[in-house]
């Protein structure tokens, strides 16, 4: 539920200019009934005028009254039909002429102390282009000789708070990215087991039918022909 943009006027409003209970209007301005109760006996908010939220567009008089009639009624906030305002998309950063010729010993520092940070987040923390990162990453830029791994926070390019927040994107981008390695080299080393044990189960051991021929032989052993006496004599 959308709520008031000035919360505390609005109920100092509403609190002297309307019968609401102490509950509709804490639950209209997202705050607790003893603050409205305190709003309304002075203890609060003391010198805050009071801001008309009909005459700014969050309510009209026809919902104050039918909420005033039923004690178990909220307010609900006026739609607004006006077009919401376009947020201006985040170009490159802008450095100082006075700090263009040390953006390249910011990003030797960025490189030397956080190695996981990508080019994209070292181009929007210092405001440099991947041409150059690349240039200071295998020391064929210009002025490699002089360059010197300097702190951005000291040069002012970016805020610790900027610093640090990119930091923890990436590590966490390669936590996960380690995650999933292991998984996989994982599921690959169970399917290879796998398919070494389904081999071995399959073919038989090794030298099986030499002996099962060699005991089909011992069971049934060649017979000697057999001599009747007086064949000799009969030849």
């Amino acid at each position: 539920m959308a709520h008031p943009l000035m919360p505390k006027a609005t109920a100092v409003w509403l609190i002297e200019n309307t019968a609401l209970s102490f509950e509709q209007v804490a639950d209209f301005c997202n705050m607790h009934t003893l603050e409205v109760q305190a709003i309304a006996d002075g203890e609060v908010a003391v010198g805050i005028v009071g801001m008309d939220p009909v005459a700014n567009g969050q309510l009209t008089r026809e919902e104050i009254a039918r909420v005033e009639k039923d004690p178990k009624a909220r307010l609900k906030i006026a739609s607004q039909d006006l077009p919401l305002p376009k947020t201006k998309s985040k170009g490159p950063r802008y450095t100082p002429v006075s700090k263009r010729q040390e953006r390249p010993d910011a990003v030797l520092w960025l490189l030397k102390q956080y190695p996981e940070l990508t080019d994209a987040q070292i181009c929007r923390l210092v405001g440099t282009t991947k041409a150059t990162i690349n240039a200071v990453r295998d020391r064929s830029h210009w002025k490699t000789a002089s360059i010197k791994p300097h702190d951005p926070v000291d040069l002012g390019m970016c805020s610790l708070e900027e610093l640090h927040a990119a930091v923890t994107r990436a590590r966490r981008a390669r936590a996960r990215a380690e995650s999933r390695a292991r998984r996989a080299q994982q599921r690959a080393e169970a399917a290879t087991q796998a398919a070494t044990a389904a081999g071995d189960t399959a073919a038989p051991p090794e030298g099986a039918h030499q002996e099962h021929q060699d005991a089909g032989g011992e069971s049934q052993p060649a017979t000697e022909p057999s001599h009747t006496p007086g064949s000799d004599a009969a030849s």
